[in-house]
């Protein structure tokens, strides 16, 4: 029996999202229900947020993420702050703390309308990005497209940013890379078990990076949040930038700063474009949340 769900559609700096709001429901959504939702071409998203009540004392929100494929993901910065643009206008709050899979994000507005969020702290050891094999430096590992003795891409940087991440750093346009081709080689590649996204990222000076990514289940999109993180604190552990930089994105600009106590914070606005619905067959399950 078809269901009907109420949907809202957003964009953090063209990252297309869409946004489901399950608060005070019992219901949870499934990777077919995403699917489906993504197959309709006013819903269709790069990542979709589902808003639950809290499951944490002290949170707002838990919310679970999808990518287009239906796959489950921890992490959505440009997603984070288009939920939060959301929460923020029901009321007066100056900050907000929500829950994914990943752990607790809290999150502020910044003037413009603007949003920041804490994307917590990079994970760099092997076991934790995570990789199928040891590598005690993960700065660079050994992964490269094309011949050895004259590889296209090589040596990617990589990282968990509540998902995982390989950076690979060259010095030309990232976008004269084939990544519609190479990314999803690179994405199922078997070092990454879990899969990764994968990010193209010139270093434009010591405050300021360029990237194109291929996100994990989606594909090339826009703008990837956790990806211009990955670029961020990759180019800085690698000595290349400061742990301050602007991020640019083919949607926009990314402000991301490597603090002191090991936090990422990541800044940039959200837009509203419009609300549905979208009626699917797959049935809703209900679950205690």
């Amino acid at each position: 029996m078809a269901i009907v769900i109420p949907y809202t559609k957003m964009n953090g700096i063209g990252n297309a999202i869409t946004v489901v709001d399950l608060r005070g429901q019992r219901q949870r959504m499934t990777s077919g229900m995403a699917r489906a939702i993504a197959a309709e071409p006013r819903a269709r998203f790069d990542q979709m947020m589902v808003i639950h009540d809290p499951r944490t004392p002290g949170t707002d929100a838990f919310v679970s993420i999808f990518n287009t494929d239906g796959s489950p993901t921890g992490a959505c910065g440009n997603g984070t702050r288009c939920v939060a643009g959301l929460l923020f206008a029901e009321s007066d709050a100056a900050t907000l703390t929500l829950e994914t899979s990943a752990g607790l994000l809290n999150i502020w507005r910044r003037e413009g309308g603007l949003i920041a969020v804490d994307m917590g702290r990079p994970r760099f050891d092997w076991q934790d990005i995570p990789l199928a094999e040891e590598f005690r430096d993960t700065r660079a590992i050994e992964l490269q497209i094309g011949p050895i003795d004259d590889p296209v891409l090589h040596s990617p940087a990589v990282v968990n940013m509540g998902n995982p991440h390989a950076v690979f750093f060259v010095d030309d346009d990232p976008n004269g890379y084939d990544l519609e081709r190479f990314g999803p080689m690179l994405e199922n590649h078997p070092i990454f078990p879990e899969r990764a996204n994968i990010t193209i990222s010139r270093v434009d000076s010591r405050d300021h990076l360029t990237n194109l990514t291929w996100e994990r289940g989606t594909g090339i999109t826009r703008a990837c949040g956790s990806a211009a993180c990955a670029a961020a604190v990759s180019a800085a552990r690698k000595k290349m930038a400061d742990r301050s930089v602007t991020v640019s994105l083919p949607g926009g600009d990314l402000f991301i700063e490597w603090r002191d106590d090991d936090h990422v914070l990541m800044t940039g606005p959200w837009e509203l474009e419009h609300c549905g619905e979208v009626e699917i067959p797959e049935p809703v399950t209900a679950v205690a949340l």
